[in-house]
């Protein structure tokens, strides 16, 4: 039976189940880009192999850390916030990137750039804190022995 007084045990909170929906289509994006990346280095010729294949490995390890921060928000883990405000903070360096340069792209920056600043802001609302705080007391309700043997 849920405890109104415990938040984890309460419904999830609609603005956490928005950040979850939000990462979880950012992951889904990265790992396209991360599919695509891979299907264009077996298929191209690049320049480089050493800086292809690092790029793909490194999108391929990004969204592996998006997918489990995913997971830690479905699961309401109290590092799941810092996590997506840490991938936010990076989609907005990106996303400025994209805004400047040679071969700016306006059209994709300000695709990253509101989810990431929404995304950020929903992590740190007090309704996603409270649903995703770790728990202090001891899961299970029986009385510790916390006495000292000699």
């Amino acid at each position: 039976m849920p405890d109104p007084q415990n938040p984890r045990d309460s419904r999830r909170p609609a603005l956490l189940t928005v950040l979850t929906v939000l990462v979880a289509v950012e992951a889904v994006l990265v790992l396209a880009l991360a599919v695509w990346l891979l299907i264009d280095l077996l298929t191209v010729r690049p320049e480089s192999y050493p800086s292809a294949v690092a790029i793909t490995v490194l999108a391929f390890l990004a969204a592996a850390w998006v997918v489990a921060t995913v997971a830690g928000l479905l699961r309401r883990r109290s590092w799941a916030r810092a996590s997506t405000v840490t991938i936010q903070i990076l989609q907005l360096a990106v996303a400025v990137g994209c805004f400047q340069g040679f071969y700016a792209r306006p059209d994709l920056g300000w695709a990253l750039l509101v989810p990431a600043v929404v995304a950020g802001v929903l992590a740190v609302t007090p309704s996603v804190v409270r649903a995703t705080a770790r728990d202090t007391e001891p899961r299970n309700s029986e009385p510790r022995n916390t006495e000292q043997h000699e």
